[in-house]
């Protein structure tokens, strides 16, 4: 494009150079944009009449307004001057004007990109919010449509020109991903979402995004000028942040450390995310601001630093959070998490009380020392520093006496290499800092089936399979162990009693059913049970790797019983029984006070103990129990009912593999 006369007016008093064409939008006419060499030339030409005219007051009898240092580097000179519109409508390169404290520079960014991204970019701890940049496609009223589809009579697209892109609906703050179009309609397959009425009705206005003064030939999505320099002072040290966060597009960033004068690339490209094929209103209905399930079971259990035995090692790794997935998938975890951080999300603060599109996650672990004994850290609180802002987003200990890690995402400024952090109560000198690596998502990546975490990113242990990656706040990558779930369905809430137990493969009852393994382990000597509250049981083995983290477990009583003892935890060869039952009956078997009595029947040395992997009256249609596979496990299925609906004994042989297992009750009558 070029300079259009009729768009710009000069005022001889002031200085002030100013755009008085069309919005980006088309109100008040059609807009047009111009190259900062185009704007110099154009106002050279001005410069060089014998007298002025209209509202151009500029002739040979002013002061030069303008110098030229290479065709990307123009600087206005006396009190010449544009503002923020006039800058909105010049691109490729830098306009200077002012001195001193009133210097003001608009720098040029180039985007190197696909033509779909939509592009936001962050500036001094904030994402800006006034995105012209993106709003080089088409504008325009709709005459109908619906929560899927948008259609602007007489539009005259060509038929899917406008595929990959984000139709926005300003009416309704909605918006969608298009992915076919005829001369007059768009199809929004994943539908529209994140507005008050998410469809698109008559007279409503829209507009498709697209990058201002594109150049597709060159690779180019977006060239236009973002000010860095107000009021003699640079913006944030002149950083700049371009990134791309289209739900169910790749998520990708690029930045820029500080703008020089002329144009400053960007590289911020996007394309469909296989594994974000989720439609948005599936997960979030923001009509209701309700999540649907199973997205609906899923949180952040712990904001801040937490500790996970991810590789169930025995000992903790630490990250950052907790993510629990519910009775989701990891994959719609990864979907999730999404969401909460697309760009312009209408969530307020999902993420450590950053809007979702402003959290990028760690961006440096501190090392700190030298805190004050009665201060403490508070989690995701404002923390700052001579030369920069940011978020707590981890302490290794709140209590900022003990504190020698945090973990920060850099807000503004450059993050601290010595002097002081300080938040609302705390401070700590610092010692140094260790950038960190960022992902896009800030979740991590997705491989359908399984997530390779990014730095510090937690997830419940128990939503874990070994296919998963997570790297702890040390850097260091920890691969979960093989966490297999057996499933026994085709039952009756609160009729059916479900037992599994080990089998050995081979015995069977007197009427030919599979037996189970009583002989699992056995008491160790020196270490008979002969007193009430027993707190817990040693056997004379390892307990197998494979059993699950807290359950039941079966133990012979001298009489010959088999005690009925929940345990919370075991390590090596001892179950710690859990103590809740001491005061209090188990619900599951009313009356069980004395399950963990021995005082008078005792349980001697090399008794039998065994493994209930279920036991318990079933609380739903299935129970299952998860464990850690180490191998296949031949397992005893046994399902008993004979209250209200009474059926034969179902038992059967199971097997626990690298996938889990399942059994299926038979309800065969006993009526």
């Amino acid at each position: 494009m070029a300079m259009v006369d009729a768009d710009w007016s000069v005022d001889r008093a002031t200085g002030n150079i100013r755009y008085i064409g069309g919005d980006h939008d088309g109100t008040g006419g059609t807009p047009s944009y111009a190259t900062v060499i185009q704007f110099h030339r154009w106002l050279q030409d001005k410069a060089d009449n014998a007298s002025s005219s209209g509202d151009d007051e500029l002739d040979i009898t002013d002061e030069n307004p303008s110098n030229r240092s290479t065709d990307n580097i123009i600087t206005l000179l006396g009190n010449y001057n544009i503002d923020d519109t006039a800058a909105e409508h010049l691109y490729d390169g830098t306009v200077k004007q002012g001195t001193g404290g009133t210097l003001v520079n608009y720098d040029g960014i180039v985007n190197f990109g696909n033509p779909e991204v939509e592009l936001g970019i962050y500036q001094n701890g904030a994402v800006l919010t006034d995105d012209f940049w993106n709003l080089g496609g088409h504008h325009g009223t709709a005459t109908g449509g619906s929560t899927s589809t948008l259609v602007e009579t007489g539009a005259g697209w060509t038929t899917d020109e406008w595929v990959g892109y984000v139709v926005r609906n300003t009416t309704d703050g909605s918006q969608g991903l298009i992915t076919a179009n005829t001369s007059d309609t768009l199809t929004i397959a994943g539908l529209m979402y994140g507005g008050t009425n998410n469809t698109n009705a008559n007279l409503e206005v829209f507009y498709i995004a697209k990058g201002l003064n594109s150049d597709a030939t060159n690779g180019i999505s977006h060239r236009f000028m973002v000010k860095t320099v107000t009021a003699g002072a640079n913006v944030d040290n002149r950083k700049i942040v371009g990134f791309a966060r289209t739900f169910q597009r790749t998520y990708s960033e690029f930045s820029i450390n500080a703008t020089a004068d002329g144009n400053n690339v960007l590289a911020v490209t996007d394309s469909s995310d296989l594994n974000n094929a989720t439609a948005p209103n599936s997960i979030y209905d923001s009509t209701t601001t309700t999540y649907a399930a199973p997205f609906s079971t899923m949180s952040n259990t712990t904001e801040g630093y937490n500790a996970l035995d991810v590789n169930n090692d025995g000992s903790n790794e630490f990250f950052y959070s907790e993510w629990n997935r519910g009775t989701g998938t990891i994959n719609q975890l990864y979907e999730f998490t999404k969401y909460q951080s697309r760009y312009k999300s209408e969530l307020t603060t999902p993420l450590y009380g950053l809007a979702g599109d402003l959290f990028r996650g760690i961006t440096h672990e501190v090392t700190v020392s030298g805190g004050a004994a009665t201060q403490n850290w508070v989690q995701n609180e404002s923390v700052s520093w001579t030369g920069g802002t940011g978020i707590l987003l981890a302490a290794d200990n709140l209590a900022d006496a003990s504190t020698t890690k945090i973990w920060i995402q850099l807000l503004t400024g450059t993050a601290p290499s010595s002097g002081t952090i300080s938040g609302a109560l705390a401070t700590n000198t610092v010692t140094g800092n260790t950038a960190r690596a960022l992902n896009y998502p800030f979740v991590g990546q997705s491989t359908g089936s399984a997530l390779i975490g990014a730095y510090g990113v937690g997830v419940e242990t128990a939503d874990l399979t070994n296919s998963d990656l997570l790297t702890g706040l040390d850097n260091v990558t920890y691969q979960p162990p093989n966490n297999v779930t057996f499933t026994v369905s085709g039952l009756i809430s609160g009729e059916d009693r479900v037992l599994i137990g080990p089998w050995d493969g081979v015995s069977t009852d007197s009427e030919g059913n599979p037996a189970i393994d009583t002989d699992q382990l056995d008491i160790a000597a020196a270490n008979d049970l002969t007193t009430d509250n027993v707190t817990s049981v040693v056997v004379t083995a390892t307990i197998p790797s494979d059993t699950p983290s807290a359950g039941v477990i079966r133990v012979q009583d001298d009489s010959g019983f088999y005690r009925r003892i929940k345990y919370s935890s075991y390590t090596g060869s001892t179950f710690t029984v859990d103590t809740t039952y001491h005061s209090s009956a188990d619900g599951d078997n009313p009356g069980n006070q004395t399950a963990e009595d021995f005082a008078t029947t005792n349980a001697s040395a090399g008794n039998n103990v065994w493994i209930a992997y279920i036991d318990e009256l079933a609380s739903a249609t299935s129970e299952s129990f998860t464990s850690v596979y180490s191998a296949n496990r031949d397992l005893v299925v046994r399902v008993r009912d004979g209250g209200g609906s009474p059926i034969k004994e179902f038992i059967t042989s199971g097997e626990l593999t690298n996938a889990g297992g399942s059994s299926t009750a038979i309800r065969t009558s006993d009526t």
